[in-house]
């Protein structure tokens, strides 16, 4: 096993690299599976960031809708520590050269998105803001001697000693295929390698974000939060594909309307919010006009007009690209997997169950986001989380990195690389039966499909971690027998008091009653 001094952070979207700035000047080592800047979710954020930054809105009140949104299951505690320190957070950003959308007298210009009770999200050029941050991260990061830099590398699994996280599996990647797998020794683990979208045949997510960080860190033993529930997003682009683009909230905060082929709008018989309700119940209703043959469209036609080409302009490419003059006509669309409010447990200061290892990001469930992510509250709780892990690790860490030399590792051919037959199936069957809508029977089936693709590749590491988290969801799923939040169950279609509680388990019980339903095939 090679060894380091560095804190090895796993990930290079905005948790990744604003920790790694946050831990400065104490030595790290960023693992970054493309080229830095490629393939993150955090730089195909569009709608921006919450947070209280108008005279008239407060952090309780962020707090508040923070709370309703969640549907129960919000840890009011991390509400409460997330929102206050959301202007910080935007302020230090703008110092760091963020481009934030300012009006005419210096303030910040805000999006009103979701089940907001005010407008709080602080944007970039409309619907740029994830790639405008990142692009003002790496280049700090580019600046900063301290942070190395591994590209085309992958995590495949973390090394545990006496049940403590002492180091991380490292695989390097070029085109298909994957090299053999080399241990790297180091005092502290990050993980903040992303969501778990990709799982899912429709996802707004980037190809490569399919569960693999949540997976090798349950496959270590860690305890994981809240796995069933996926938040879809109601307005994907259903233009065939695949990622599917995303038609930002912003559009709806903006006055576009849903309407179906009949040229009939729908939200209005659904919620008093219509458009701007919780994401859950505009995916379930957009999700519901799909299933009847009725294709779901946003119109911005009357409310933006020609507008959308320079005020939304990823949004206005996205369409060019995929045919579509939003103009003049409306954007078909469909409830697209999009943001995972579970994942690795989680204390206040980022700490997983297993010493050594924090996270921090999409990959991290810290309670912040029950059952409903409310809007813009994802890259919010990236930033909150990276520096308070950054603040964290020295205290808990018994070496300092002090003068650690850069990571240099040789790699040798011969990993296993994966199957895309096996992943388009696996995929196909999260979408079938761990979507928008789920049954009973349905689970049982995911979870016996699911762990015959794991028995048939088990020489594969990334594919078994995809194949834990994809087992973690659907078994949590199954366990809840209520409604709520992201979590719909046509069997149990009522939200029960008993179960307003946050869900945690392990691996190893998920893959018993897996083993379990592999006859329900």
């Amino acid at each position: 096993m090679e060894r380091t001094g560095r804190v090895v952070i796993v990930g290079a979207g905005l948790g990744g690299l604003y920790a790694a700035l946050m831990l400065a000047p104490r030595p790290v080592l960023v693992i970054s599976p493309e080229t830095l800047g490629e393939g993150a979710s955090s730089a195909w954020a569009q709608g921006g960031i919450a947070a209280a930054m108008a005279a008239a809105d407060s952090p309780r009140s962020h707090a508040v809708d923070t709370l309703a949104a969640g549907a129960g299951t919000v840890d009011a505690a991390i509400a409460d520590l997330v929102t206050r320190a959301a202007p910080e957070h935007i302020r230090d950003l703008t110092e760091k050269g963020a481009p934030f959308d300012r009006d005419a007298m210096g303030g910040y210009v805000l999006n009103h998105e979701a089940a907001h009770s005010v407008p709080r999200v602080v944007r970039v050029k409309g619907d740029q803001a994830g790639r405008k941050i990142m692009e003002t991260l790496i280049a700090a990061v580019r600046s900063t001697p301290s942070v190395q830099v591994m590209e085309r590398v992958v995590a495949q699994g973390l090394v545990v000693e006496h049940g403590r996280v002492v180091g991380i599996q490292l695989a390097q990647v070029s085109g298909g295929a994957v090299s053999k797998a080399r241990a790297l020794h180091a005092p502290a683990v990050v993980l903040a390698g992303g969501g778990s979208g990709g799982l899912y045949a429709l996802t707004t997510n980037p190809p490569r974000i399919r569960g693999q960080v949540a997976g090798l860190a349950a496959r270590a033993g860690a305890e994981m939060a809240d796995m069933e529930f996926v938040q879809f997003h109601p307005t994907a682009m259903d233009v065939g594909l695949d990622p599917a683009p995303l038609a930002t909230e912003a559009l709806r905060g903006e006055g576009a309307r849903l309407v179906n082929a009949r040229g009939e709008t729908f939200m209005d018989a659904e919620h008093p919010l219509a458009e701007l309700a919780p994401r859950d119940i505009v995916a379930r209703a957009v999700f519901a006009q799909s299933q009847a043959g009725l294709r779901p469209m946003l119109d911005t036609r009357a409310a933006i007009g020609a507008e959308i080409l320079t005020r939304f302009p990823t949004v206005a490419e996205a369409c060019t690209r995929a045919g579509i003059d939003p103009v003049h006509d409306p954007v078909p669309v469909a409830a697209a997997a999009h943001y995972h409010m579970g994942g690795v447990a989680t204390d206040e200061h980022g700490r997983a169950s297993l010493p050594g290892l924090w996270v921090c990001g999409e990959a991290a469930s810290t309670g912040l986001h029950g059952a409903n992510r409310l809007a813009s509250n994802g890259v919010l709780e990236a930033l909150v989380f990276a520096r308070r892990v950054a603040q964290d690790i020295p205290a808990a860490s018994a070496s300092d990195g002090g003068d650690a030399p850069a990571v240099a590792l040789a790699f040798a051919p011969g990993g296993v690389s994966l199957d895309a037959q096996a992943v388009t199936a696996l995929r196909q069957t999260m979408t079938a039966h761990v979507g928008v809508r789920r049954t009973g029977t349905g689970l049982r089936k995911a979870l016996g499909r699911i762990t015959s693709l794991a028995h048939a590749h088990a020489g594969c590491p990334d594919f078994l971690n995809m194949t834990a988290t994809a087992t973690l969801i659907a078994a949590a799923a199954l366990l809840r027998c209520e409604s709520r939040g992201a979590h719909w169950r046509d069997d149990f279609p009522s939200a029960d008091p008993a179960q307003a509680t946050r869900s945690r388990m392990r691996l190893e019980p998920a893959q018993h009653m897996a083993e379990a339903c592999m006859e329900v095939q």
